[in-house]
C-alpha cells in the first residue's frame, strides 16, 4: 500500500480525502492541519494531526499531498515539506511555475526526495493537451478557455486580502471569442478578450470595500489583466447562491495540415466539483511519484515528465493490454 498524508483540509483537502478513499492501493495515514485538531472532521473519518507533528512521520509517509493555496501558502511551505517527504501539489500560478520549479528541484535533489508540482487540470491535464496538440499540429494556435466556474486559486487569493471574510470567484469565457476560435478564424486574443472575472465578496464589518475592490482588480497574475466585476454580498447569500464549486473548460488547437485542410483539436472538461476532480488528479500523481521514487528518481517533475502508465491504478506494465 502507498501511504499518503494530506496537508490541509479545505475544499481541496476534502476532495483528496474522497479520492484516496476510493483508491485500493492507497492508505491515508492522516490529515495534517494548522487549525485546532478537534475542529477538523474529515468526511472519510481519517485521523487528524497538527502539522507540527509531521516530523514524527518522516519515513512513515510515502507521499505528502499538499492542499494549500498558490497565492501565499504553497510558496511559503512546500520548500520545507519536500526536505523530508515526497510531495505532490497543485500550484497554479502559471507565470511563477518556472521559479517555483527551480527552487524546489534544487532542495529535493539535495535531500533525496521527489516532488510533482502544478498537478491538476490546468496546469495539469490541459497542459498535456497543449503539448500533445501542438506537437501533432504545429501549424496552428492554442486557445484555452476556462469556465464558467469557480476558480479555487483565485477565490483563495481574494480571501487573503485584509478585510475579506469570504469570497468566491467565477471565471467566465467570452462567447464571442470562443465562437471565433471554433469557427477557425485563428484570432489573436488577449487574456482580457478571452475571459472576464466575477467576484462575490463577503466583507468584514466596517471593512473598506473600496480598498478591497481596488486590491482585487489590481492583483497581478490574478485579476489585473482581466475585466473584473466585484459584488459585495452577505454571508447568507454566498452560502445560498455560490456554494457549488463547479468548473470546466476547453483546450483548442486550431490549424492546418495543408492550405486546403483545417483541423480542430479539443479537450473539454465539465466538472460538478472542481476540488473533488482536482483531488482525484493529485491522488493519481501521488501514485506515480511513489512508483518513480522507488525507481530512484529525485528532484521535481511536472506532468510533462511523468509517463502516463505510472498513474494507472493497476499494474502499469499491463496498461497497454487494455488501454492502448
Amino acid at each position: 500500500m502507498i501511504k499518503v498524508g494530506i496537508v490541509g483540509y479545505g475544499n481541496l483537502g476534502r476532495g483528496v480525502c474522497l479520492a484516496t478513499a476510493k483508491a485500493e492501493d492507497i492508505e491515508c495515514v492522516g490529515v495534517f492541519t494548522r487549525r485546532a485538531v478537534d475542529s477538523v472532521k474529515p468526511v472519510t473519518g481519517y485521523n487528524v494531526y497538527s502539522v507540527d507533528d509531521l516530523p514524527k512521520f518522516k519515513g512513515k509517509i510515502d507521499v505528502l499531498i499538499l492542499c494549500g493555496g498558490s497565492a501565499t501558502d504553497l510558496p511559503a511551505t512546500t520548500a520545507n515539506y519536500i526536505k523530508d517527504f515526497n510531495t505532490v501539489d497543485s500550484f497554479d500560478t502559471h507565470a511563477k511555475i518556472p521559479e517555483y520549479f527551480d527552487k524546489l528541484d534544487k532542495i529535493a535533489k539535495e535531500n533525496g526526495t521527489l516532488g510533482a508540482i502544478s498537478i491538476g487540470w490546468d496546469p495539469g491535464i490541459f497542459s498535456m493537451a497543449r503539448i500533445l496538440f501542438g506537437s501533432v499540429l504545429p501549424d496552428g494556435k492554442d486557445y484555452t478557455f476556462w469556465g464558467k466556474g469557480v476558480s479555487q486559486g483565485h477565490s483563495d487569493a481574494i480571501r487573503r486580502i485584509a478585510g475579506v471574510k469570504n469570497a468566491i470567484q467565477y471565471t467566465v469565457p467570452k462567447e464571442d471569442a470562443l465562437k471565433r476560435v471554433r469557427g477557425g478564424e485563428n484570432p489573436e486574443l488577449s487574456v482580457r478578450e478571452k475571459h472576464s472575472r466575477e467576484c462575490f465578496v463577503v466583507a468584514e464589518d466596517n471593512a473598506d470595500k473600496a480598498r478591497i475592490e481596488k486590491e482585487i482588480k489590481e492583483m497581478p497574475n490574478y485579476f489585473a489583466d482581466y475585466d473584473t466585476t466585484v459584488h459585495f454580498i452577505s454571508e447568507d447569500e454566498l452560502k445560498k447562491n455560490h456554494s457549488k464549486l463547479s468548473h470546466g473548460g476547453v483546450v483548442i488547437r486550431s490549424g492546418k495540415t495543408t492550405e486546403e485542410n483545417s483541423e480542430l483539436l479539443q479537450l473539454s472538461l465539465t466538472l460538478d466539483s472542481n476540488p473533488e476532480f482536482t483531488g482525484s488528479v493529485l491522488t493519481a500523481y501521488a501514485r506515480a511519484i511513489y512508483r518513480l521514487y522507488k525507481k530512484g528518481e529525485t528532484g521535481v517533475k511536472t506532468v510533462f515528465d511523468i509517463p502516463l502508465k505510472y498513474l494507472y491504478p493497476k499494474d502499469p506494465d499491463d496498461a497497454f493490454k487494455t488501454l492502448l
